[in-house]
């Protein structure tokens, strides 16, 4: 009796073991691409590729200093058009009021002004007005 009872508790501790060997996650067999038999069996080998990654990232990081670059320069582009355009629209502005002030200032449009405020231009022409002094010694 000692004998079969030692191996039903052999058998159930080896279905133990069995169940914790199932339960253990499997690893993930890499998939069976072009890029993974490259670099197995190509001439690229693993320690190969680890040792130029700093140049990959080195790469990289000037693709993206080159892009952001861009960025900047487009955009100051961009200020740089829309401030051009504002200074003609100024510029434009600028020289119509100059034109109108030029034409208000005229002799006849003060006359037309001064008379609204009833201000009238005189008819006869300016007397020149002389002051004789008293030499006393």
């Amino acid at each position: 009796m000692t004998n079969r009872l030692r191996t039903e508790i052999q058998e159930e501790e080896l279905e133990e073991q069995k169940l914790i060997v199932e339960e253990k996650p499997k690893k993930k067999d890499l998939p069976d691409n072009f890029f993974t038999q490259f670099l197995r069996n190509g001439v690229i080998t693993t320690d190969d590729a680890t040792s130029a990654l700093p140049f990959i990232f080195y790469v990289a990081f000037l693709g993206m200093l080159y892009i952001g670059n861009r960025h900047l320069s487009e955009n100051n582009i961009r200020d740089i058009d829309k401030i051009s355009k504002e200074v003609k629209e100024l510029s434009w502005e600028y020289k119509s009021s100059k034109a109108d002030l030029a034409f208000k200032s005229t002799l006849t449009e003060v006359a037309k002004r001064a008379d609204t405020l009833g201000i009238k231009e005189p008819n006869q022409p300016p007397q020149k007005i002389t002051v004789k002094e008293d030499v006393q010694e």
